[in-house]
């Protein structure tokens, strides 16, 4: 093709101005491939239809507030409703975002947008609704695996029946790790389908600052040890198993970057005794503003239960921090070297701070940190989307 490719993104994973950090990893791969040139790019990205934007009804709220259309650095993206009706909405998810999506589809392609493929991310729902649109509008599409998506969902019998039809019917899947492609592969899908494609780090947005200055600015503790945990404040994120382990870490303080369900129990096990004044919770900061809060901690802590491939930990890395997190899915692929950090084989207190005291005792050269971190830039996932990409559409035409 002489042209860009035109690829329409689909998927409830991207960030909006009411919800200006949910999806953030979508939009920053996105950028990274239109920095190519390469790429035409319109994004759809449906949300529930919900009644009232009343702060008390928290993220709802931010979801009736999302604009119907936007443009984010200069992409043009849509938000067409859906519904997702209480009780049965995991069940029904995949036909509602596909129907709440059709018009807005159908409006693009009559104004001119004829886009070669769809590309479609997160498996369930989005992955599903996508091959119905894809079969709607007789294009081609891929999907994106990310985490949840993969590494949990498939435990439902009906979606796990759904996710193996998408599976094949699209003319890729890609993997941001190979734990997450070896369930589609036990699930019968074609391996010659199937690719990984990491996500990589902003190598400008995350880098080394010092320290002392960034603790300053932040009004952090100048002088001691200081973790972060950077994440939504839901359980599987494990903040509470950090806090849990300062118990083990008497000269330790600990720093929460993020906002969630579990901010009040996080917030009482933080008033415990023997942890008063030692977590400060800094609440959600923008993508844009987590460089200085990895650069004033000496190391980072991710105690998931559950990740495909977490950005946090190449961000922190990318500025010179290491990392100590649980040994999960595609995590062994991010932290393969001495320089990066700890894995941590037991999800408990004890143990993370247990790899702590080991990171700590032969902390890593904050430059040795970021030169391993230097192996994750964007490049060699925008140049393999390209390739994917112009097969797929150059057997299309």
């Amino acid at each position: 093709m002489t042209r860009p490719i035109r690829t329409l993104l689909f998927s409830t994973l991207y960030p909006s101005a009411a919800r200006p950090t949910h999806g953030v990893f979508v939009e920053t791969r996105l950028r990274e491939l239109l920095k190519t040139g390469k790429v035409e790019t319109r994004v759809v990205a449906p949300v529930p239809w919900f009644p009232s934007r009343a702060e008390r009804f928290g993220d709802w709220a931010r979801m009736a507030a999302t604009p119907a259309f936007e443009k984010r650095d200069g992409v043009e993206i849509w938000h067409p409703r859906y519904l997702l009706p209480p009780k049965v909405g995991m069940t029904v998810a995949p036909l509602t975002l596909a129907l709440g999506a059709r018009a807005t589809v159908a409006r693009l392609l009559r104004e001119g947008f004829d886009f070669d493929l769809i590309d479609a991310h997160y498996y369930y729902p989005d992955g599903v609704a996508a091959a119905m649109l894809a079969g709607w509008f007789k294009k081609p599409f891929v999907i994106t695996a990310r985490g949840t998506d993969l590494n949990l969902i498939p435990a439902y019998p009906l979606p796990r029946r759904m996710i193996r039809w998408a599976a094949a019917q699209a003319a890729g899947s890609i993997g941001v790790c190979s734990a997450l492609l070896d369930v589609l592969r036990e699930m019968g899908a074609a391996d010659d389908r199937l690719h990984v494609m990491r996500n990589g780090v902003d190598l400008q947005r995350f880098s080394p600052r010092p320290q002392a200055e960034c603790r300053a600015r932040l009004g952090l503790p100048v002088n001691g040890r200081l973790l972060v945990s950077v994440g939504h404040l839901v359980e599987r994120k494990g903040h509470h198993l950090v806090i849990e382990a300062l118990d083990h870490l008497p000269d330790v303080n600990l720093v929460i970057v993020g906002d969630g369900e579990e901010r009040e129990r996080l917030r009482d096990a933080a008033a415990k005794p023997g942890r008063q004044g030692r977590v400060i919770f800094a609440g959600a900061q923008p993508n844009t503003a987590l460089a200085d809060w990895y650069s004033a901690a000496d190391a980072l802590v991710l105690a998931s239960s559950r990740e495909g491939w977490a950005n946090v930990l190449l961000e922190s890395m990318a500025c010179g921090t290491p990392v100590v997190a649980t040994r999960i899915w595609g995590t062994p692929e991010v932290v393969a070297s001495p320089e990066a950090g700890e894995l941590v084989d037991s999800r408990d207190a004890a143990a993370i701070a247990q790899a702590v005291r080991r990171l700590f005792a032969r902390l890593p050269d904050r430059t040795a940190v970021r030169r391993y971190a230097e192996n994750f830039g964007w490049e060699p996932t925008s140049q393999a989307q390209l390739e994917l990409f112009s097969r797929i559409t150059g057997a299309a035409a």
